[in-house]
């Protein structure tokens, strides 16, 4: 495609893009195939065909600011050259071997000496994998089997992780409420949940319930909302105090907020980490790294045989995806990359939270530079349910304003690049003072 048929939408004005028909028909196709018509990530079948820097473009040719940037991992942007070169170096010496390789090896290397936690490293394939294999290593380690995390924290797809991620119901606190149809009662029995952002509450289940607990896991940065002052070192400590391993979900925050991640930034080390999306540069890897005595269970020749933690995968530290991760990392220590990066997200959200002022909306701006979006509701923002107490059509109807012009992202954030720029802040603002004057319009419809 050349750049003279890109059709690029104007975000002054509903219904810019154009879908072609190579596009409907590949949503035909996909309703016919698969289940919603869609991989099961977006409410949309928008259906990406190439992404450069922060944008991205449609298989209708229709470009797009991208706050999606594939659920996170591409921090740097698409198709940056140093991760391409890399990439394309290694495709041509083989894809994977299920044995120990160069990449993988420096890759692993370079997070211990970025991540305060880890001393040793142990690859899969995705975030679900990582969660999942802290918290069995967690319950090896303590010989205990329950875990506590809290209300509203993504920690992937497993059982465990689906333990009052998103109720819809208010539950009893510390009774889980499994997300999905599937799920064990048994496991129901070993998940403690607890509210984020309470202090109090959690130390006290953590004393309650010490001598069942194999860990406690949580999210430092829990999907946008910030940890209030002391939350998590008091999680630290009460977890120190009883030999609980402390497991931070860095899936997300790895890399992200700084370096070493948001250990690093928020200055509180847990004592086994989860790493995945940026540290892939954008294909299937992540991690769990921790202290060597933790780490060793993954060991055959330094635990006991009845302690040993057998991880095996296919695709584990495989050398194309460990060579991408380095060359993201070689990006992200680039000088000034994170203090740029932050200026780019703090300049987004102050002028979203302007524009919903100057407009009266009811809402405000949740989150940090890196990632953050629009809660349609005046009350402080604090944990799982005071993000569920917006008004869910506002938040709807903005999305789709957005998409409609020329804004590519999920219902629930924003996430920022390095590869973001001017121009696309100055389209981002222009696309949401549109999107608020038809939000606005809306509303006044309603209630005529």
């Amino acid at each position: 495609m050349t750049s003279s048929e890109i059709k690029v939408a104007d975000p002054s004005h509903a219904g810019a893009q154009v879908l072609s028909q190579a596009e409907q028909d590949l949503r035909a196709i996909a309703s016919r195939v698969l289940p919603a018509g869609s991989f099961g990530n977006l409410p949309f079948q928008t259906v990406v065909t190439k992404g450069r820097g922060g944008r991205v473009w449609d298989e209708s040719g229709n470009e797009y600011i991208d706050y999606l940037l594939g659920s996170g991992p591409m921090l740097i942007g698409h198709a940056h050259p140093d991760v391409t070169a890399a990439v394309q170096a290694q495709v041509v010496d083989g894809t994977t071997f299920f044995s120990n390789n160069r990449h993988g090896i420096l890759l692993a290397e370079a997070i211990v000496q970025a991540v305060p936690c880890a001393e040793k490293v142990r690859f899969v394939s995705s975030g679900t994998e990582a969660d999942f294999y802290a918290m069995r290593l967690a319950r090896a380690f303590r010989k205990r089997d329950k875990i506590l995390k809290f209300e509203g924290g993504y920690h992937g797809m497993s059982d465990y992780g689906l333990m009052s991620l998103a109720p819809k119901r208010e539950g009893h606190f510390p009774e889980p409420i499994p997300d999905s149809p599937g799920i064990p009662q048994s496991v129901r029995d070993e998940v403690i949940v607890a509210p984020f952002n309470d202090a109090k509450m959690a130390v006290d289940m953590i004393r309650k319930y010490h001598d069942e607990l194999g860990g406690v896991i949580v999210e430092p940065f829990q999907r946008l909302l910030a940890p209030v002052p002391g939350f998590l070192e008091a999680l630290r400590e009460v977890t120190a105090e009883y030999g609980i391993p402390l497991i931070f979900d860095e899936v997300v925050t790895g890399f992200r907020f700084a370096y070493g991640g948001a250990q690093e930034y928020f200055g509180v080390t847990p004592d086994i980490c989860t790493l995945g999306k940026a540290c892939g540069g954008g294909f299937p890897l992540a991690a769990i790294a921790g202290r060597a005595d933790i780490m060793a269970l993954f060991d055959p020749a330094s635990a006991a045989d009845d302690r040993f933690l057998m991880q095996i995968g296919t695709l584990n530290g495989n050398p194309v995806a460990a060579a991408a991760g380095l060359a993201t990392l070689n990006v992200l220590q680039q000088p000034k990359a994170y203090e740029n990066y932050f200026a780019i997200g703090q300049a987004l959200i102050d002028s979203l939270s302007e524009q919903l002022k100057q407009a009266g909306l009811p809402g405000q701006v949740v989150g940090a530079p890196p990632m953050f979006d629009v809660i349609f509701h005046q009350d402080p923002v604090r944990n799982y349910r005071d993000t569920i107490s917006g008004d869910p059509w506002l938040t709807q109807r903005f999305n789709v304003l957005l998409r409609e012009r020329g804004i590519f992202k999920g219902d629930t954030k924003y996430y920022v690049s390095m590869a973001h720029d001017a121009a696309d802040i100055q389209f981002t603002q222009e696309a949401w003072q549109s999107a608020i004057e038809q939000l606005l319009h809306e509303r006044k419809a309603q209630k005529v």
